[in-house]
């Protein structure tokens, strides 16, 4: 009984040193996508200032790979927040760094009884790539508009976080595509226009 335990003490210090140099000599395998980080600039947001705040966190919660963050060097974001008298209207992206988009935060939507924390992160999935649903449910963020003005929900469902995910999963590969944006107006009365850009 003595020999086998003293064996045991010999063998599992070996193995266990085997192990170690078999891992650092096969590194564990790397996530397959690069986080691709978007700068924003809401300087010009004004009062939108805090449901900007909001809806970046409730993106960034619930997507891996991409992160927004605030722009360090104003003037050379990705994308810029804007407050406006008009209607919401956004590029559609999805943006990648060295983008030009644009987030024209519309007083009137507000006006109308819409939720300002809503409208900014259903404005900012357009940013990421993502259409207009108006027909989905509350629990949609691009559903915008359509549940009406008691849906206050601001963080996007599980299935648009993971076509975001899917539009940034190539890391810089995908910024190499060639995307064509357009302007997507979102007239929360029920119209909907958009435009090339």
């Amino acid at each position: 009984m003595i020999k086998r335990i003293v064996t045991l003490t010999v063998l599992v210090p070996a193995l266990l040193s085997t192990a170690v140099s078999a891992a650092e000599a096969h590194p564990a395998p790397r996530a397959t996508a690069d986080v691709v980080t978007l700068t924003y600039d809401a300087s010009d947001a004004g009062q939108w200032a805090g449901p900007i705040e909001q809806a970046v966190q409730n993106w960034n919660n619930a997507v891996h790979n991409v992160r927004l963050e605030p722009t360090s060097t104003p003037g050379e974001a990705d994308y810029v927040y804007e407050a406006t008298s008009g209607w919401p209207q956004t590029t559609l992206g999805p943006i990648f760094p060295g983008g030009s988009g644009e987030v024209q935060l519309g007083q009137q939507a507000v006006d109308e009884g819409y939720d300002a924390t809503r409208i900014t992160a259903h404005e900012t999935g357009h940013i990421l790539g993502l259409p207009d649903d108006y027909s989905g449910p509350c629990s949609e963020i691009m559903s915008g508009h359509g549940p009406g003005t008691s849906c206050t929900n601001a963080k996007p469902d599980a299935a648009e976080a993971a076509q975001v995910d899917k539009n940034y999963a190539d890391g810089a590969t995908a910024m190499l595509r060639n995307h064509h944006h357009q302007i997507v107006i979102d007239v929360w009365t029920g119209r909907v226009l958009t435009g090339s850009h």
